[in-house]
């Protein structure tokens, strides 16, 4: 079942400020991490300013490391940026260029997320597939209750994986041009709204955090329907990771650790905090936020980099899972009766594949 994943690949050679290369192979792994990373974020500013009529420029060109210690003294690296655009950014003020900037990120993160999000559901539906008439005991209140099948329980995580990622890629990602109070005439949104392929809002939403907190609300959804699958695996004891090499123990050498259903679990168990903390910071003082708008690049990126994270290690965990049917059959009983488990998982898998 194993294909090429982004989830196979190594943490970047120059992770993110906040991405530690000691710990960056569990949450980091794939392709966000980069996606939202110091040069990722520099990219799309530099990509707004273009798109505001400036002069397209590299990330790579400019010293990240000067950037860094100005933005210190002015509370945005935009600021110092903006020197390098003197005839463009006029009208545009610092939260316009970051506002858009993050949503640009996060669009082009959520491509490899999704991706990733969407092979993990393609694998639980091959599984679903696959033992549709395999029966298990079914567990409630972590107690045996009656049998049901392991087909039914992967179309389940398949499901609601699914319906994560089409939450989060209906989440609303549109440009913010508000100016210095919010009363920019609503031309310039549009063209930079088509120029980087956002949504044209409304009105700007400079302290109207609904659409930053609509994202953060959607990657800890997904992230919590990842958390659920890779808990299911740690509790069955019929099914284990089927790569080789990983997982042994430092002290118990018959172990096989269950290794990216519990860098799953460790992901996701970061993001609620994560989530609440962009709710908190939706309280924001009239035209411009003191405190609460800053505080929600780094939760971004840490959300969008461990759900990405998340969504990796799934597609890795299910498209490996090795299941051992004949000890689910045993541990099940007498036959059970799975009909009903077959017509709802032959309607989940229609459903699926759409």
């Amino acid at each position: 079942m194993a294909t090429d994943s982004t989830s196979g690949s190594r943490v970047s050679a120059r992770p993110s400020s906040s991405t530690s290369e000691l710990f960056g192979g569990i949450y980091a792994r794939g392709a966000v991490a980069e996606a939202v990373g110091d040069e990722a974020w520099l990219q799309a500013m530099l990509d707004v300013e273009a798109a505001l009529g400036g002069a397209a420029l590299r990330a790579q060109d400019l010293d990240m490391a000067q950037l860094g210690r100005e933005a210190a003294d002015h509370a945005s690296p935009v600021v110092p940026l903006a020197k390098r655009f003197p005839d463009t950014h006029a009208g545009a003020t610092s939260q316009d260029i970051l506002d858009t900037a993050m949503m640009l990120v996060a669009k082009r993160a959520l491509e490899p997320l999704l991706a990733d999000a969407r092979a993990a559901a393609t694998a639980a539906a091959t599984l679903a597939e696959a033992h549709e008439a395999t029966p298990m005991m079914g567990r409630t209140l972590l107690q045996d209750a009656l049998p049901t099948s392991f087909g039914l329980k992967a179309a389940g995580w398949m499901a609601a994986i699914d319906e994560g990622a089409a939450a989060l890629a209906a989440a609303p990602l549109a440009v913010q041009m508000g100016g210095p109070v919010g009363h920019r005439a609503p031309a310039a949104a549009a063209a930079v709204a088509r120029e980087l392929g956002l949504a044209e809002p409304l009105l700007p939403w400079h302290t109207n955090r609904l659409r930053p907190v609509a994202l953060a609300a959607a990657l800890g959804a997904l992230a919590g329907v990842l958390g659920k699958v890779a808990r299911d695996v740690t509790l069955t004891p019929e099914v284990r990771e089927g790569v080789g090499g990983r997982g042994g123990s430092s002290a118990m050498a018959h172990k096989r650790n269950p290794v990216a259903a519990v860098s799953v679990l460790a992901c996701t168990r970061r993001v609620p905090g994560l989530v609440a903390t962009m709710f908190a910071a939706m309280e924001q003082e009239h035209e411009r936020a003191a405190g609460a708008w800053q505080a929600e690049w780094g939760t971004m990126c840490d959300l969008l980099r461990l759900t990405g994270s998340a969504a990796a290690w799934t597609r890795d965990l299910l498209e490996h899972l090795e299941v051992d049917a004949g000890a689910m059959r045993a541990g099940a009983g007498d036959a059970p009766d799975l009909g009903a488990s077959s017509q709802l998982i032959e309607r989940a898998l229609r459903a699926h594949r759409g």
